[in-house]
């Protein structure tokens, strides 16, 4: 079997959907048996590290091209390694017409789609529609995202399979106890600070601030993400007196995401929008309680044993129910297990049975 994994980012920076295409290449490879072989082309990257690469695939990876951006070399070298293959794996909906096209120059070619949020629950074009009636199977990382898709094309149930994102073992392999610190209590969260992905709720979060202070006086929010809004998120906090409460950490590697993780007393992230969220698994791996919005997928991940749910943009409920989980007794073994059903192993044999059917 020979496969062709198409991604628009992989290390270029870090969000969730580089993190799962980055288990789908290793899983790909992973299994891979004799005589196969996986084919690798990303649109955004500029290279691959080697050290990096080498944490995510293994000698069954034939072809990687990396195509710094450029559409066109994307599109060029997508059809030429569709040649010999068996089937496409597309890591975006907005890469599936080249999948299509691939197809139209190599016919015996299968494409999948792996969807995942937002940039699937909107309106199609003419052409997304026609390559989305093509692919042989849509992977959704959500029930709620495979409603979403259905509810916009009529396709036959069985064209969609949920198979959910899973927290990265190499991030998983290093964790501690989980037990915070001892001094104030602290809410984390980790986000893209970008002015187009205002919800996520950052500023929602800043806002309940004031509140929970006034419950747990010595509680901070530490944001750890970069990005254009940055500067308003920063200007909030200052207006309402939250400057020495709200702390901005920037971008942190594994290393110290892990350590952020293990300092924390809550992990909060009330988006509106989010088709996964695998941060929400990343907090929980370290046995901390999240608070999410009770919206998209985030009622998949959390339950009452790992965290509370939140109606999005409600600012008075987000600081009601952020005090009344800092002062909660959690188990953090019930946690854990709780992220352990979205565990590698997991993903991998849910992969495999999806490709095979």
């Amino acid at each position: 079997m020979k496969t062709l994994l198409l991604c628009p980012e992989l290390f270029a920076r870090e969000s969730g959907i580089q993190r799962i295409m980055r288990l789908y290449l290793k899983a790909l490879c992973e299994t891979a048996g004799t005589g196969d072989e996986v084919r690798l082309v990303v649109l955004n990257d500029r290279e691959f590290p080697a050290a990096l690469l080498q944490r995510y695939a293994n000698d069954r990876l034939a072809l990687r091209q990396a195509c710094n951006r450029s559409k066109a070399a994307f599109v060029w070298h997508a059809v030429r390694g569709a040649s010999g293959a068996d089937r496409v794996i597309c890591g975006h909906l907005g890469q599936l017409i080249v999948a299509w096209l691939a197809r139209c120059f190599h016919p015996r070619l299968q494409y999948y789609l792996v969807a995942h949020g937002i940039e699937v629950w909107r309106p199609y074009t003419l052409m997304e529609k026609l390559a989305l009636r093509g692919a042989r199977r849509i992977l959704c990382v959500s029930d709620y995202t495979r409603r979403e898709v259905q509810r916009r094309i009529a396709l036959p149930d069985s064209r969609f399979v949920v198979v959910p994102n899973a927290l990265d073992p190499l991030f998983d392999q290093a964790l501690s106890d989980g037990a915070p610190g001892s001094g104030a209590p602290v809410i984390l969260t980790v986000a893209r600070l970008d002015a187009r992905e205002r919800y996520k709720g950052m500023d929602h979060l800043i806002g309940a601030m004031p509140a929970v202070r006034q419950a747990v006086p010595a509680a901070r929010l530490r944001i750890v993400g970069t990005g254009s809004d940055l500067p308003s998120l920063k200007e909030l906090a200052a207006r309402l007196g939250m400057t020495g409460t709200v702390e901005f950490a920037g971008f942190l590697d594994d290393d110290h995401l892990r350590a952020a993780y293990r300092d924390c007393n809550l992990f909060a992230l009330p988006s509106s929008g989010e088709g996964f969220g695998i941060v929400f698994l990343e907090a929980m791996a370290h046995g901390k309680p999240c608070l999410g919005a009770r919206t998209g997928a985030v009622p998949e991940i959390i339950d009452g044993t790992s965290g509370v749910l939140v109606d999005p943009g409600d600012i008075r409920q987000i600081a009601t129910q952020l005090v009344w989980a800092l002062q909660h007794q959690w188990n953090p073994k019930q946690i854990r297990e709780r992220a352990t059903r979205f565990g590698y192993p997991v993903f991998q044999e849910r992969l495999q049975r999806a490709l095979a059917a």
